[in-house]
């Protein structure tokens, strides 16, 4: 006698998975809305880009990471929004330095920032150009690094490294703009690297521009150098 599948059952199974799965999507949503107010669709347009970043990333994690390193880390989304949406006002110009898939730059873009990235991977810059093409946000990405030309870092003890993982052109000669042009400047370091972002701050952004610096227990707000309440 052959083997017995009972169709119904599982068919009934994939239908729980699949709502389980909108349960948790459904959830995520509501936590990335919660205590955020914002005007007319804005807070869905920004759901749909949230949830095309985590996407991107987890195709990404899957597809290249396996196989061979990568520096791109997705940022935790939510948190860059409630940070953004307290600082954002009319006229303001965002840098974000290693903007990847462009969802923190497009995310700046949509709160009303003047909204630019500059990320050393080529084919993250073109990503992030038709994410935002999809998303109707008119952010730029230019191709380089965010050191501007010249710019060196000695850390404590001498070490000269520019503690960056890589290196090329300056991405502000494409911009057309140096960093001092810049309101808010948005930042996720690799251990070591916030004290150089803190230093090219000091060196070449403006005196009362906004350093946001993401880290693995939340977000750290600069001004001037110090930290923000």
């Amino acid at each position: 006698m052959g083997k017995r599948t009972n169709f119904g059952f599982q068919k009934r199974q994939k239908d729980i998975e699949k709502q389980k799965k909108k349960a948790a999507k459904a959830e995520k949503k509501k936590l990335r809305a919660d205590g955020i107010e914002l005007e007319g669709d804005l807070g869905e347009r920004l759901d749909a880009l949230c949830e095309a970043g985590a996407d991107i990333f987890d195709r990404f994690d899957n597809d290249f990471r396996q196989n061979d390193f990568h520096a791109f880390v997705a940022a935790d989304y939510p948190v860059v929004l409630a940070t953004l949406v307290e600082l954002r006002a009319p006229g303001r110009r965002f840098l974000e330095w290693g903007s990847a898939t462009g969802i923190i730059t497009i995310m700046a873009d949509l709160l009303g920032f003047e909204a630019y990235g500059i990320e050393i991977d080529g084919s993250l810059v073109e990503q992030a150009r038709e994410l935002a093409d999809r998303h109707a946000s008119r952010a730029r990405f230019t191709k380089g690094s965010f050191l501007p030309t010249g710019y060196r870092w000695k850390q404590p003890g001498g070490d000269e490294r520019l503690g960056t993982i890589s290196t090329g052109e300056s991405g502000y000669l494409q911009l057309g703009m140096p960093l001092e042009e810049f309101d808010v400047v948005f930042g996720y370091p690799w251990p070591g690297e916030e004290a150089m972002m803190l230093d090219l701050m000091r060196v070449h952004g403006r005196a009362n521009a906004t350093l946001l610096i993401h880290t693995p227990t939340g977000m750290k707000v600069y001004r001037g150098g110090e930290l923000a309440a």
